[in-house]
C-alpha cells in the first residue's frame, strides 16, 4: 500500500471514529438530560385556556424527570416575543418553547418575521388540541349545523357569521366555512369574544365560530348552543352534535392546537427524549382529564409527524387567507 492510500485510510478511520464518538457523546447526553431546570417560553399572557393545558403538561413532565418546568409568559403578535427569547437559548434541550396553529397562521400572515419556525426550530410535539365550534344564540332559528349549511346556501349574502379579530383562527375558521359552503355570508369581526356572545343572545348575530374552551361554560349553562364541530370528530361528551363535516360541508376541519418546539441544533437523540418525555406527560389519565376538563385534548406525537403538521397547516392557511385577501401585518 503506497502513501497516499495508507494516509487515505488513516483520514477514514479518524472520520468514522469522529462519527462514532459524536453519536456516543449525544446518546450519553440524553441519557442525562437534563442537568438542569428546562424553560417553557410561551407566546401568550397567564391564564388562559393555551396557558392552563401548557402548565398542565409541564408539571407532569416535571415529576417524571425530576427537574422543574419553568413557564415563561412571553405574550406578543406573531410569536416574536417569545420566538426571540428561545433563540437566545443554547440547543442543548433545556428550553421548549410553544408552536403550534398560530405559529403556522402568523407565517402567512405577517410580511416578515424575524424568525423561520421550520429552519430555527425543531418540532418536539403536539400538545393540546382545541376544537372550533360554530354556536348560534339560544333563542335562534338554527337547530344545527345543518340547518345553518342549508339556509346560507338557499339565501347568499343574508347569513351573518361572527368571529374575534381579523386573522385569527376563528376569523380564519369563518372564511373557510364561507369558501367550502360555496355561498356569499357576512364574515363580522368583533374584538373579542364577550362582544360576540353578546351580539348572539341579543339576535344581531345569526352564528358565531369560537375555540370550544372559550365558550364551553357557557354552551353548558344554555346561554348559547351548540349546533356543531370543527374537528375531526365529536366531542365525547356531546356526541349528540355532530361535526360541520357530517352537516353538509364535506372535508371542513378547523382545529385550534399547540405544539412544543425546541432550537434548531439540539442533539437529536435528546430531542427524541424530550418527545417521550413530553408523551409519556400528555399519556397520563390525570392530565388528560384536566385537559378535558377545559375543553382541551391532550394529544402527542413524533417530532417527524409534528413537523409534517406545520408544514400542511402552513400551506393551509396560506390559501385562505388569499382567498380571504386579508391583508398582511
Amino acid at each position: 500500500m503506497n502513501g497516499s492510500r495508507r494516509s487515505t485510510v488513516r483520514n477514514g478511520r479518524r472520520i468514522l471514529l469522529a462519527v462514532v464518538l459524536a453519536g456516543w457523546v449525544a446518546g450519553a447526553s440524553a441519557q442525562s438530560w437534563p442537568t438542569r431546570p428546562i424553560r417553557f417560553i410561551l407566546p401568550f399572557a397567564a391564564g388562559g385556556v393555551a396557558d392552563i393545558t401548557a402548565r398542565i403538561m409541564g408539571q407532569k413532565m416535571s415529576e417524571n424527570i425530576g427537574q422543574q418546568v419553568l413557564i415563561e409568559n412571553r405574550p406578543g403578535a406573531g410569536m416574536i416575543a417569545s420566538a426571540q427569547a428561545a433563540m437566545q437559548t443554547e440547543p442543548d434541550g433545556h428550553m421548549m418553547v410553544i408552536t403550534g396553529n398560530g405559529t403556522a397562521i402568523s407565517t402567512n400572515l405577517f410580511k416578515s418575521l424575524p424568525f423561520d419556525v421550520l429552519r430555527d426550530f425543531t418540532a418536539l410535539s403536539t400538545l393540546a388540541y382545541f376544537d372550533l365550534v360554530m354556536i348560534s344564540g339560544p333563542e335562534s332559528r338554527f337547530k344545527s349545523a345543518a340547518d345553518v349549511v342549508s339556509f346560507a346556501r338557499a339565501n347568499p349574502g343574508k347569513l351573518n357569521v361572527g368571529s374575534i379579530s381579523i386573522g385569527s383562527t376563528q376569523n380564519l375558521t369563518a372564511e373557510l366555512f364561507k369558501s367550502m359552503v360555496g355561498a356569499d355570508m357576512q364574515i363580522v369581526p368583533f374584538k373579542a369574544s364577550p362582544d360576540m356572545l353578546l351580539a348572539l343572545r341579543s339576535t344581531n348575530l345569526d352564528i358565531g365560530f369560537e375555540i370550544f374552551p372559550a365558550v364551553i361554560s357557557q354552551v353548558k349553562s344554555n346561554s348559547v348552543r351548540l349546533l356543531g364541530v370543527a374537528g375531526n370528530k365529536r366531542f365525547d361528551g356531546m356526541p349528540n352534535v355532530p361535526t360541520i363535516a357530517e352537516s353538509g360541508v364535506n372535508g371542513f376541519l378547523s382545529s385550534s392546537w399547540n405544539g412544543i418546539s425546541t432550537k434548531a441544533g439540539t442533539p437529536r437523540p435528546i430531542v427524541e427524549r424530550m418527545s417521550r418525555e413530553i408523551n409519556v406527560a400528555l399519556a397520563s389519565p390525570d392530565v388528560i382529564q384536566k385537559m378535558r376538563d377545559v375543553g382541551a385534548e391532550a394529544r402527542g406525537s413524533t417530532p417527524d409527524e409534528t413537523r409534517k403538521l406545520l408544514i400542511s397547516e402552513i400551506a393551509k392557511w396560506k390559501v385562505v387567507i388569499e382567498k380571504a385577501n386579508i391583508p398582511l401585518q
